[in-house]
């Protein structure tokens, strides 16, 4: 009955396989991972979690299928945050972050995607496990009760550590162990708002044996071998916060240059407190020096001037903190205005008014800033005519005026304006100031002459090419001459330079490398600064930009076969001036169609009709204004795609010989109808690190159809070199583009299958792994090195071979294992090689076989498995055998029939008690079926499953045909 299910299900895949075309397939992907993890679960929603410890390596790999080969990206998010590590996606098949840190935990993903179907994706948590040392901080209350003589003093221990997992803390006094309840004088609690992060110790009303050390012991159950950290706190009745002092003065007035040292002292605090400075500026001068208690900043500067503090900590209390404001003395940015008679609507100044001249400089500090007038170099003093005030510091910092009441034509000069700082080591600021008269119609006379802005004659608009030097000007007049301040009049927008606003002190604004979008309007405006201060006048420019024609496609290639058409499109997106446009079509210079650009459309178009040898070559489409040409290149390619090699081959390497091996290549060839008739591949392979390329032609007869799949068997190839093939198609237009993959080889580990044994001599153990998943590890040992406190009536005494030199694996049971603990030991991969390249027509057997040592009264169970590749669930053991055997070594053997590359896999279960150890030695693997097994308790395969193991082989072999 089962046969015949099979022959049935064998028919409608046949069915099926044959109404396939081709081996195109969307990408289905699979992450695996390898390197130091501790473990990895699969949580509810099928979320896979993989715990790897702070400092090792991440190493996981996407696994791929489908064709065209998918491309790889793997990206991160931590959290709802979304973060690209490395600052930037990997696009590769394993992600690799070695000593990874405790940030770059996250959902890690692979995407693949072929063009085909929707992209595959999947996704892995990475939890980095970590545990940092504890800090112990010391908090005390003191209360007494009036009227009594009563004196409390309660001490309060906090731990913390930063961890992941959550840690478990535990307290000790000296050598004893405290906990809740233990001690009357003791309370041990984690404060509800920060559940789980800290455990406080309490000692209520201190007694003398509450001064001792104590011990804070952080915890994560050595998960990922993460020991535990400790902390030891010694409690004394001298035990105190800290205080300190500055010997300095607050603030303190240097002036640039200088050298300036800040002393900090401790007061007080038991332990001794530790000294740290900081700075208001984020960080402490570069060239700052710090030693002990002392902060020195040599040759100090304006930037560096600041609030400078001193923190004292000891763990005790509340750090102590101490600042001081160092000030560095500048005087810079002076500047003056005029301002009329403010009684008088006019903005001329006349003989007989009032004028006021203000000068403004930057002071620090402000309150030793001083100011003298000076007329003609002389002292001026203020009079009644000539009062001199200060504005108030808040209202208008660093300002003086001079008032000129009635002026008269004695009061024409100069007059300075002189700044300085008390303390002096300042150079002073000194501002001229010039009155001169100009003789005008009668009535009054006139020597100051109001500000006046205009746009000269053909400077707007101002027309100029992207790339160019431009000069925006505006013609300043006036007595004495204003700054000028350009902005934007347009639109809230930056200068070229990137502030809002730029000063010119000849009223002309250049841009360097001038951009189309600098196009506008700018506003010149005079400033009260160095000039009169009445309302401002303003102009205003017109920029225009011209640029060359924006088109698209800048560049594409366009493959097509001989006698067939060919249509170029060139599409302008944008240009200014946009009005006056023209195009020209250009092969290798060679001018082939010109006109004037139709004003309806955005596009020209150029067509081949019919390709020949002579229009292959690069086309040119240049669309032309004022300001120059935008181009489309073209370039017209016979040329073929690449081929797509075909990486999902099912089991492409076999071994012909004991020193070499075959591969079968196969691949499929992109868009085979695009051009010509593909007439054959050029091969070419060389052995990786090598330079010489060894090339053959494989000829192709008839027409290639798209995604049919096409083999090529590469033989003599050396065991274990890696090769680079290179795959090239050739037409009648000549050579196409090439693709390249690297064939690798990889099982099975020694030189061939029925030569394989392993002792486990060499340390390495003949590239065995241990599981990651399991409870505990297999040990190798030796008699001669065992040792002496080593569980008695149980293990081997020697090796397979009775030699105490000799190793072996074995599973130690003794504490801290429990019950049921497993141990697994695996194997590296096995190719399966079959006679036939092309498919497995039977299933292979093989012959595995061991030495076990099962001597105790405590001895579990020891398995044997066979894992094949993409397997996902385990089937049961192959082997299999539990209890005592007696004290001495026996040989098992069992028959295995692979239809896949596979590993065998050893596993130890701890049985009730430490006299289990279980111990295996000379791992062998043979081809053929097994002679004369040992007897074991496992179950034979029945005929049953013999049906359907054959029945899946005819189904993989006819699905391989298929392809």
């Amino acid at each position: 009955m089962d046969l015949i299910i099979c022959v049935l299900g064998l028919l409608a895949l046949i069915v099926e396989g044959i109404r396939c075309q081709g081996v195109y397939a969307s990408p289905t992907v699979r992450i695996i991972h390898s390197g130091h993890a501790c473990n990895v679960e699969e949580e509810r929603h099928t979320e896979r979690v993989y715990t790897i410890r702070e400092g090792e390596t991440l190493e996981l790999t996407c696994l791929v299928t489908g064709h065209p080969r998918p491309q790889i990206r793997w990206t991160k998010t931590a959290g709802s945050v979304s973060d690209r590590f490395q600052d930037s996606s990997v696009f590769n098949e394993t992600l690799h972050i070695a000593k990874i840190q405790r940030t770059q935990g996250g959902r890690y993903y692979c995407k693949a995607e072929n063009g085909l179907g929707s992209p595959a994706i999947k996704s892995i948590r990475v939890d980095v496990y970590y545990l940092d040392d504890p800090v112990v901080t010391v908090h005390q209350s003191i209360g007494e009760a009036k009227e009594q003589f009563y004196y409390e003093r309660t001490v309060f221990l906090r731990c913390v550590a930063n961890s992941n997992p959550p840690v478990r803390y535990s307290w000790h006094r000296g050598r004893e162990v405290l906990t809740q309840g233990s001690d009357k004088g003791v309370e041990i609690y984690e404060p509800f708002f920060t559940q789980g992060e800290t455990k406080i110790l309490k000692l209520k009303n201190l007694r003398p044996q509450d001064y001792a050390n104590y011990s804070c012991i952080a915890s994560v159950r050595n998960v990922c071998g993460i020991p535990d950290r400790s902390v030891i706190f010694r409690l004394t009745n001298k035990t105190a916060s800290p205080s300190i002092k500055l010997l300095v003065e607050d603030p303190i007035v240097v002036n640039p240059g200088q050298t300036v040292s800040l002393v900090c002292i401790t007061t007080g605090g038991e332990p001794t407190p530790t000294l740290t400075w900081v700075s208001s500026n984020e960080s402490l001068p570069q060239r700052s020096v710090v030693k002990g208690g002392t902060l020195t900043l040599p040759a100090i500067s304006s930037d560096e001037a600041g609030v400078y503090s001193c923190v004292a900590s000891n763990n005790v209390g509340n750090p102590a903190k101490k600042s001081t404001t160092i000030v560095v003395r500048a005087l810079k940015k002076g500047r003056f205005w005029i301002t009329p008679d403010p009684y008088h609507n006019d903005d001329n100044i006349q003989i007989g008014r009032e004028v006021k001249i203000s000068c403004q400089v930057e002071a620090t500090p402000p309150e030793e800033l001083t100011f003298s007038w000076l007329k003609n170099g002389r002292a001026l003093r203020s009079s009644e005519r000539m009062v001199i005030t200060q504005t108030d510091p808040d209202i208008s910092p660093g300002t003086t005026n001079l008032d000129i009441i009635d002026l008269k034509f004695t009061d024409f000069g100069t007059y300075t304006c002189v700044a300085a700082l008390k303390g002096g080591g300042i150079p002073e600021i000194s501002i001229d100031v010039n009155i001169s008269s100009t003789t005008v119609p009668p009535l009054f006379f006139s020597f100051l002459v109001p500000p006046n802005l205009t746009v000269p004659r053909g400077k707007s608009p101002l027309v100029a090419r992207e790339g160019d030097t431009v000069e925006l000007e505006c013609l300043v007049s006036g007595k004495p001459k204003p700054i000028i301040l350009w902005s934007r009049a347009d639109k809230e927008a930056p200068m070229p330079d990137g502030s809002m606003q730029m000063e010119s002190y000849d009223g002309v604004l250049r841009i360097v490398n001038v951009s189309r979008e600098m196009t506008g309007s700018y506003r010149c405006q005079t400033s009260q600064f160095n000039g009169f201060n009445v309302k401002p006048r303003e102009a205003v420019v017109e920029l225009i930009v011209q640029y060359p024609p924006t088109v698209e496609p800048v560049y594409m290639e366009m493959r097509q076969g001989l006698g067939r058409p060919v249509v170029m499109t060139c599409r302008v997106l944008r240009a200014h001036p946009s009005r006056v446009l023209r195009f020209e079509w250009l092969l290798s210079n060679r001018l082939l169609h010109a006109g004037a650009f139709d004003a309806q459309r955005d596009e020209t178009e150029y067509t081949i009709r019919s390709l020949n040898r002579d229009g292959w070559g690069e086309y040119t489409c240049n669309v032309i204004n004022e300001a120059g040409a935008g181009k489309c290149t073209f370039q017209v390619t016979g040329k073929a795609y690449p081929p797509e090699f075909y990486y999902d081959t099912y089991s492409p390497l076999w071994q012909n010989r004991p020193r070499l091996y075959s591969f079968k290549l196969q691949w499929t060839q992109m868009n085979p109808n695009a051009v010509d008739r593909i007439v054959a591949y050029r091969l070419g392979i060389r052995q990786m690190g090598l330079e010489r390329w060894w090339e053959q032609e494989i000829p192709v007869d008839g027409t290639i159809n798209k995604g049919e799949l096409m083999t090529h068997n590469l033989t003599q190839l050396i065991k274990p070199e890696s090769y680079e093939v290179r795959l090239t198609p050739i037409t009648r237009f000549g050579e196409g583009d090439s693709t390249i993959r690297i064939v690798t080889y990889s099982a099975p580990i020694n030189p061939h299958l029925r030569e394989f044994h392993c002792s486990f001599e060499e340390e390495p153990i003949c590239m065995f792994t241990q599981d990651k998943n399991d409870d505990f590890d297999w040990t190798r040992h030796s008699a001669a090195t065992r040792d002496t406190k080593y569980t008695p009536n149980t293990g081997p005494s020697g090796d397979r071979s009775g030699s105490k030199q000799g190793f072996y694996m074995y599973i130690e049971t003794s504490r801290p294992r429990k019950e049921g603990d497993q141990a697994r030991l695996v194997s590296p991969f096995f190719n399966v090689a079959p006679k036939n390249p092309y498919g497995i027509t039977n299933p292979p057997a093989y012959c595995f076989g061991f030495f076990y040592h099962m001597y105790g009264k405590h001895i579990g169970t020891l398995n044997a498995f066979l894992k094949q590749k993409g397997q996902t669930t385990s089937e049961g053991p192959v082997w299999s055998l539990s209890g005592n055997q007696g004290d001495r070594w026996k040989q098992a053997k069992v028959s295995i029939h692979p239809t896949a590359s596979f590993q065998v896999v050893l596993e130890g279960i701890r049985g009730p008690g430490i006299e289990g150890d279980i111990a295996i030695d000379d791992v062998m693997l043979e081809e053929g079926e097994c002679r004369d097994p040992p007897p074991n308790l496992s179950k034979a395969p029945s005929t049953s499953s013999h049906i359907w193991l054959l029945c899946v082989t005819l189904v993989m072999t006819l699905l391989e045909g298929q392809r």
